[in-house]
């Protein structure tokens, strides 16, 4: 044939996933093989369409496959040659497969394959139907095997999905790929849970501000962290040290992985994320508010609101009352007033060096006294443990003489409850018993805060801010427009420090014991 006279070709390659592309395994092999046929049939090859996902089948979930078909609509009048190296890369289904051919068909577009003569003879349909009924046989196999092999490793206590944030897969002889921890994205969403459960985080919203402060945290594909996000990452039992799969019927399966957090704090959570709803983060008011609902009406007692009011040539920050029918309605105070009186409370809560010393002094007697309980509270615990352990078995005996599907359910959603109460106590157990140097380390931090919480403060860091007013006051704040502040409640550690300068000055002592 003359060049105008050669037929015009296209080739379809496709290997099963993206590893096998970047590996170079399929691929260009396959384009190759595709090339020197069409340059042996004479025909020229105006394009490739490559695909690296199997589609489970369905020709319509792969892109290049849409892309050709496409590319042929595109062009009614022309006709073109669709080659592939195997009658596996066209459609692992018997159904897809007539499915495509009936879709070439209609563009008027030959299809051609280098390991298989294509034949619309009724024997060569039959055989056709036999070699794609075999695909769809091996492409079902492989994935009942895949399935198989996946969770015999979920039961051996192995995750084999995604990582989540926090950890990363790494190869360990003997082991194969196992979740590590990865820092410092592991700490990060270990403080995270840790400041949920214990309440330095009021909302998930105080938590996603949290990771967006850390630039290097995983953001979605438009720079933001979404509160989905969020809610995943607070509600995966993964970061416990055990694997939880509805999917593969496992609960509360010891998992082969470090641990970030207790069972204790991730139920603690939970709690809190089921419970009182909080309302979602201004984007208008953002970070520009330390005080905002931590500071209430002296008349009504309700939070305060915050605003930006516009002057003549700039903008003016403000807290007020928006509640109708209080005396203070309306009336607002400059924010930097009112958060000045409030920073200067907090540096009103720095105690003498002596009381300091006193408090030390304080906190090492307890820690003592609690390590000499500790023996009588593994004691109690290991005996809860047997008792539940003897419940299992009873509710196990239930179980094998009960023909009730509805019992059966009842018994067995009982003994995965009890195993998890199990689970937890046995931590608890764990965690009676102090390890060497946990006291030091806890007094550190504690008794840093409680020197000068001030510092901490005038950092102008709001989270820190908003930490030093959970910690150090037991209850929000009152604001009188006209008088000020009011006396606020403080935390027990403060509290207990001025509670020693009373009785010892009324005993004559000088005012710095």
């Amino acid at each position: 044939m003359t060049k105008d006279q050669r037929l015009q070709s296209v080739i379809y390659c496709r290997v099963s996933s993206k590893g096998q592309k970047d590996e170079g395994h399929g691929l260009e092999s396959q384009e190759t093989r595709c090339r020197q046929y069409a340059a042996l049939k004479g025909y020229d090859v105006v394009a490739v369409f490559p695909d690296t996902i199997s589609g489970g089948g369905d020709f319509m979930k792969r892109p290049g496959m849409k892309a050709l078909l496409a590319f042929l609509d595109a062009q009614p009048n022309e006709r073109f040659v669709v080659i592939f190296d195997d009658l596996k890369r066209f459609a692992r289904d018997t159904r897809f497969h007539f499915d495509l051919r009936d879709a070439f068909r209609q563009r008027k577009a030959t299809i051609e394959c280098l390991n298989f003569k294509i034949d619309d003879t009724p024997e060569g349909e039959f055989i056709e139907t036999i070699l794609a009924a075999q695909g769809a046989l091996e492409r079902k196999q492989n994935g009942r095997q895949v399935a198989q092999k996946m969770r015999a490793r979920m039961e051996n206590g192995f995750w084999v999905h995604m990582a989540p944030v926090g950890y990363a897969y790494r190869t360990i002889k003997g082991q194969g790929k196992v979740l590590v921890p990865h820092e410092p994205l592991a700490g990060i969403v270990r403080e995270a849970f840790e400041g949920y459960a214990a309440g330095r985080f009021q909302s998930q919203g105080e938590v996603k501000r949290f990771f967006e402060s850390f630039p290097d945290f995983p953001r979605s594909k438009a720079g933001h962290i979404t509160f989905q996000r969020v809610g995943e990452i607070l509600g995966q039992s993964l970061y416990t040290g055990y694997i939880c799969s509805e999917t593969y019927g496992l609960n509360w399966l010891k998992g082969q992985h470090e641990p970030l957090i207790s069972i204790e704090t991730f139920d603690k959570v939970q709690e809190r994320r089921t419970g009182i709803s909080k309302l979602p983060i201004r984007k208008d008011i953002g970070d520009d508010f330390v005080l905002r609902g931590f500071v209430v009406c002296g008349d009504c007692g309700v939070p305060f609101r915050s605003s930006w009011s516009k002057g003549r040539t700039r903008h003016y920050p403000y807290y007020l009352c928006q509640t109708k029918g209080c005396s203070s309605y309306g009336k607002s105070v400059a924010r930097d007033k009112l958060e000045g009186e409030v920073g200067q409370i907090v540096r009103t809560l720095q105690p003498s060096e002596k009381m300091f010393e006193l408090a030390t002094r304080m906190f090492r007697d307890t820690w003592a006294q609690r390590a000499a309980m500790a023996v009588d509270m593994v004691k109690s615990g290991k005996e809860q443990l047997r008792g539940i352990e003897k419940r299992i078995e009873g509710l196990l005996g239930r179980v094998v003489d009960a023909t009730n599907p509805t019992v059966i359910r009842t018994y067995e959603d009982k003994i995965s409850e009890l195993e998890r109460d199990k689970l937890r106590l046995r931590e608890q157990v764990a965690s009676f018993v102090p390890e060497d140097g946990r006291l030091e380390n806890l007094l550190e931090l504690s008794l840093r805060f409680l020197s000068n919480p001030w510092k901490l403060w005038e950092s102008g860091n709001i989270t820190l801010q908003r930490t030093v007013l959970r910690l150090a006051f037991a209850d929000r704040l009152e604001y009188d427009r006209n008088t000020g502040p009011r006396t606020p409640k403080t935390t027990l550690p403060f509290k207990v420090l001025e509670g020693f300068c009373t009785p010892l000055l009324g005993n004559g002592a000088d005012d710095g014991t």
